[in-house]
């Protein structure tokens, strides 16, 4: 059940061309629906549950402007994605548009995408897709079709704080597909408009709910790259995508232990922790440390050399707490796939988190998300790591 508070009642209006507050339709979703199976069985539950389900796809690019296209193309934004929604909507008797967010995407995630390997970082593009794309934008959609909701296929759980009113994003109940890690960029008003139908489910009991619907996406296999980058090497997608920046960029030296030792090929095509790839000949294994644009220079360093306990975050968002207090003890995950980790916060404020691990973590990277918990599994707050 949703709040009925102030804070809920202004967050779920908008104002029209005459700057008229106007109520939205609290039955009507719109559902954002990448032909996958999760977002398929996500809207056939709200349709079950009596919701006024609208499909959504997305499309965010195309193969011939990104390249690196697979033999088959059946990866998010292909026809085959298109068409297995389609499939699905119609289904279940519900309707379906493709709508066209490229600009939108270009201008943001792919930018952004550019931008931070150029500048020696590595990004996180689910992140910026999450909050600008699929969040921010479909918002709009979703006003203009007169839906209070908008609804996607991830697993995480969305609950309402009374006692500081504010809406919170939690774990969901299957761990291994837990996606809040790359949600804690929503907004308090996104999340006050958000449905996520399988945040209480496993992806077992989500793919059983799909043979059970009868839906073509039933055995679809998970998607596991950079949607835009299906290949999965974003060496050649920025070689391709800015030639000429690429084509201007230097060589510059690896230093180990303060000795250089070798030339790499352009700081934008490493990232802290890489060790394949490095084509240095030490004996061993070793791992990029550093890349320092400003000096054109990669720190390499032995596997033991590039664990580290302080982080810091900027481009802060809380999202269960509207403020963390030096002392405080959290647990912290510093990419997607990693387990969150007691920490104690050393400095926090509106734009900057500063924690120390009790257990050093391997690979810090400049770019990626810093997302920070409770011991019930609450996102408190998430940031891009600075160092």
């Amino acid at each position: 059940m949703r709040p009925n508070s102030k804070l809920f009642i202004y967050i779920c209006c908008y104002r029209n061309h005459r700057n008229e507050r106007i109520s939205l339709n609290e039955k009507r979703v719109i559902v954002a629906m990448s032909g996958g199976v999760d977002s398929s069985v996500a809207a056939a539950l709200l349709a079950k549950e009596g919701y006024e389900v609208i499909g959504i796809t997305m499309k965010t690019w195309g193969f011939m402007e990104v390249g690196g296209a697979p033999k088959h193309e059946s990866g998010c934004c292909s026809l085959d994605a298109i068409f297995d929604a389609k499939n699905v909507a119609t289904k279940l008797g519900f309707p379906h548009y493709t709508v066209d967010f490229t600009k939108a995407f270009e201008e943001t995630v792919i930018t952004n995408f550019i931008d931070e390997y150029l500048n020696g970082r590595t990004p996180n593009p689910c992140v910026v897709c999450n909050r600008k794309i699929k969040w921010e934008e479909l918002l709009k959609k979703a006003d203009s079709l007169d839906a209070k909701y908008v609804a996607t296929g991830h697993y995480a759980v969305v609950d309402f704080n009374q006692n500081n009113n504010r809406y919170t994003l939690r774990y969901s109940i299957d761990l291994k597909k837990d996606q809040t890690y790359a949600l804690w960029g929503l907004t308090q008003e996104s999340l006050s408009r958000t449905l996520f139908p399988l945040g209480n489910l496993t992806k077992i009991d989500v793919r059983n709910l799909a043979e059970e619907f009868g839906l073509k996406t039933a055995s679809k296999p998970d998607s596991q790259e950079i949607c835009f980058v299906a290949d999965d090497n974003y060496e050649r997608f920025l070689r391709e995508r800015i030639p000429d920046i690429i084509n201007q960029i230097d060589e510059g030296d690896f230093i180990y232990h303060r000795e250089k030792v070798g030339k790499h090929k352009g700081i934008p095509f490493y990232t802290v922790g890489q060790r394949r790839g490095l084509n240095i000949a030490l004996g061993k294994p070793v791992y990029v440390k550093k890349i320092d644009k400003v000096s054109n220079t990669i720190e390499i360093g032995d596997k033991e050399e590039i664990y580290e306990s302080t982080v810091s975050a900027v481009d802060i968002n809380y999202v269960s707490k509207t403020i963390l207090t030096q002392g405080e003890i959290v647990f912290g995950k510093i990419r997607y796939a990693d387990k969150a980790e007691r920490a104690e916060v050393i400095f926090a404020n509106e734009n900057e988190i500063k924690i120390k691990f009790i257990n050093s973590k391997s690979a810090v990277t400049p770019g990626q998300s810093l997302v920070l918990y409770d011991e019930q599994g609450y996102v408190l707050a998430g940031g891009v790591i600075k160092k």
